[in-house]
């Protein structure tokens, strides 16, 4: 994380003036530059000379049209009786180099019209285009964030941001916070191409795993806008979803754009699904002789194409030779059905457990695996995790995956509150770094009624109840849990009022603390004093005991700060977002922390604030 906060507090160097968030975007001209200029003054009418008399008529030559740059107007002669000249033809504005006959004979109807020019700009009829004022798909009515965050503020360092967010984030809900962010209705900020502005978040959200959200910003913007940026963001974000043919609007009005193989075999899926069957067949027997791309690509393309309807037959995949799994081999053998060798995915990377997490091809226990990692980083929600494996238990599998589902229902469903918690210490128990399996039994831990008989059990009920965000049945632990336990100082930082922690308690929890290099004291001080839950007396002493430096400042920790003190709750999460990149929290430093939970609390997002504080305790 501290590569990546490098990078990113390199970037803000770039800019660090904020701006307060407003409805419109301010104005930086100077006074006088954005006001309409007056309106036109009318020339004096000139009074009419008076009447005079008329001479007599005497032939003259037609008058002639003037010269360009002189004063005497030019004179459109009146028709003429009789037939009207033909208009002239239209012409086509011909290159100045025609290739040759056998050129344009190989060529394909889209590279001729792009020749000649007949290649249409857009798609789409001029009413039905979309404006890029705003863009994104969740508005402030539904949970975003405000339209005109961003739009006043300076465009460096927006970009120094979201160009700087590539990692994953090692808060589950800090990457909710974020996703919400990137996916909200907002304006560009002032000097930045709206397109640009998408093409960054766009990339942001695939960075992140959030490729449905990456796909749906993409969505909104006629496909004759896009850049090379964001022709680039939305194929990362069409490939992870298994969405081939969705692409095509972009790849068909692009057409020779790029000439990597892997488009031109996208090219002929196009063509196929487009109705062009025998034409997508040639230029894929043309390709897989050629080696346009290697045969397996190829081959399952025409698996893909011949899907069409048109010019349907039979293809043989080849995996004996495939030595390795590529984003876009694993999208078009998910998109087919086709089985991928299981010892291609016996280690998957993160990418493919994230990708097979949201393919609804796939079968629920194929998906699980992958589905319980994207849960335990944000990408996937408690309900949605849950019905997952219920589809499992349903569809009555067989594996590691079925177990755990008979195990959760067990789980949720067990007559006495003894065998509901025993089954979920055995979920607990499968791998204790997987932040999903918390997750997964979040809304059965909050139907467990408090007693001290569970008390050992509580820290575990009460990270997993608020791993969904349910803060108030966890509170509801609050008479049954000891002072200076993990599980009192969950709640502490999990509760939604403001009140105050007093000192012996923490000391007690600090004289108890296990942990490395006693990281949960470390979390918890800082987060109660982000959250304004100790006085400075306490968190002075606190912070001298535990060698915390909450005060020392970088280019991060002052634009944060100014961000909060300007109320832009929408660049706060951006750049706590920045600050939260790593792949554990060992990278989380409690500065850090400190910041992050402060500018949220201080801009109202205090109940974001309060899950990343309590997930740092019970995670660190």
């Amino acid at each position: 994380m501290k590569g990546a906060l490098a990078t990113g507090a390199a970037l803000l160097a770039l800019s660090s003036t904020l701006v307060l968030a407003q409805d419109a975007p301010e104005s930086l001209l100077p006074p006088g530059f954005d006001d309409p200029p007056p309106p036109a003054q009318p020339s004096p009418v000139q009074p009419s000379p008076a009447p005079t008399a008329r001479p007599t008529a005497t032939p003259t030559a037609a008058p002639t049209p003037s010269a360009p740059g002189t004063s005497s107007p030019v004179v459109q002669p009146l028709p003429q009786d009789g037939p009207s000249a033909p208009a002239p033809a239209p012409s086509i504005d011909l290159p100045d180099e025609l290739p040759s006959l056998e050129e344009l004979e190989a060529m394909d109807t889209d590279a001729l019209d792009e020749l000649l020019g007949l290649k249409p700009r857009f798609d789409i009829p001029p009413a039905a285009r979309r404006s890029l004022e705003r863009i994104g798909v969740i508005g402030p009515r539904e949970g975003g964030f405000a339209t005109a965050s961003l739009a006043a503020q300076p465009e460096s360092l927006v970009r120094a941001v979201l160009a700087g967010t590539r990692g994953p984030l090692v808060s589950r809900w800090g990457h909710i916070l974020v996703r919400r962010a990137l996916a909200s209705r907002l304006a560009a900020p002032g000097g930045m191409d709206p397109v640009e502005f998408a093409a960054l978040r766009a990339a942001t959200l695939n960075a992140l795993g959030e490729y449905t959200a990456a796909r749906a910003i993409v969505q909104d913007i006629d496909t004759a806008n896009w850049n090379d940026a964001l022709t680039d963001a939305a194929l990362d974000a069409y490939i992870a979803t298994a969405d081939i043919v969705g692409a095509c609007p972009a790849i068909q009005l692009q057409g020779n754009a790029r000439e990597d193989g892997q488009w031109q075999l996208w090219r002929s899926i196009c063509s196929a699904y487009a109705g062009q069957g025998v034409r997508a067949g040639t230029e894929l027997s043309r390709a897989l002789s050629r080696g346009t791309a290697p045969a397996i690509d190829v081959l399952l393309a025409q698996r893909h194409a011949g899907a069409a309807g048109a010019g349907r037959r039979a293809v043989h995949l080849e995996w004996d030779e495939v030595e390795d799994i590529t984003p876009w081999r694993y999208a078009l053998a998910t998109a087919v059905g086709a089985e991928i060798p299981e010892s291609l995915l016996a280690e998957p990377a993160p990418y493919y457990q994230r990708v097979s997490a949201i393919s609804p091809m796939l079968a629920p226990a194929q998906r699980a695996p992958g589905a319980l990692a994207a849960a335990g980083e944000g990408i996937l929600s408690a309900s949605a995790i849950v019905s997952l494996y219920s589809q499992v238990l349903a569809d009555g599998a067989e594996g590691e995956a079925a177990e755990t589902a008979a195990t959760l229902r067990t789980a949720y469903a067990a007559p006495t509150a003894a065998e509901r918690v025993e089954a979920m210490r055995t979920i607990w128990g499968m791998d204790e770094r997987d932040h999903g399996l918390q997750v997964l039994t979040a809304y059965a831990a909050a139907r467990l009624a408090p007693s001290s008989q569970w008390a050992a059990d509580a820290p575990a009920l009460i990270a997993s109840m608020l791993t969904a965000g349910l803060d108030r049945d966890a509170m509801e632990w609050s008479g049954v849990v000891e002072e200076g336990s993990q599980a009192w100082a969950l709640l502490a930082l999990a509760e939604p009022g403001e009140s105050a922690v007093s000192s012996g308690a923490l000391d007690a929890f600090v004289d108890d603390d296990d942990s490395a290099g006693q990281r949960k004291s470390r979390f918890l001080v800082a987060a109660l004093a982000g959250l304004g839950r100790i006085d400075g007396d306490t968190r002075r002493s606190f912070a001298d005991r535990l060698a915390l430096d909450l005060d020392r400042h970088t280019r991060w920790t002052r634009t944060i700060d100014r961000a909060a003190e300007v109320d832009n709750a929408a660049l706060v999460a951006l750049l706590a977002g920045l600050g939260m990149q790593g792949d554990g929290w060992d990278r989380m430093t409690a500065r850090h922390l400190f910041r992050i939970v402060d500018s949220l609390n201080r801009v109202g997002l205090s109940a974001e604030a309060r899950m990343i504080a309590a997930e740092a305790v019970a995670r660190a």
